[in-house]
């Protein structure tokens, strides 16, 4: 694909939406609201406020490195990590498939399909031959 002014602003965009729902996450677990300790109590980790402002601190962290153009590919790099660790979590507990455990998975492809449009160093590692 060739390095286009649409291509990047898509990614932007995809890029900007990813950020702006982790960084949401991450704050709502930095409170951490009553819905996120309930949340860690039903997947089996305790209803620990200390482990949802721990999660958040990480999530933020992860995010605020992809938000930054040189370190977009390092946050991506441990953004895809977490997401995965979620899904597994989501898979222990059977949760809905379609829409608990593949939200990371839908997460993950945004962030990815984002940073590749945006940044040609991910497409010459990432090629899509025709």
């Amino acid at each position: 694909m060739p390095d286009s002014k649409p291509a990047r602003w898509a990614g932007r965009a995809l890029s900007g939406l990813v950020i702006v729902f982790l960084m949401l996450d991450g704050a709502i677990k930095l409170v951490p609201w009553p819905v996120v300790t309930e949340t860690l109590e039903r997947m089996g980790y305790g209803s620990s406020e200390s482990l949802a402002r721990s999660l958040g601190a990480i999530t933020i962290i992860c995010t605020v490195l992809y938000a930054i153009p040189r370190t977009s590919i390092l946050g991506a790099i441990l953004l895809t990590g977490y997401l995965g660790g979620a899904m597994a979590s989501h898979v222990r507990i059977d949760s809905p498939l379609f829409t608990h455990t593949l939200f990371g998975l839908y997460i993950g492809l945004m962030l990815w399909c984002g940073l590749w449009l945006r940044v040609r160093r991910v497409r010459a590692l990432i090629p899509f031959r025709r």
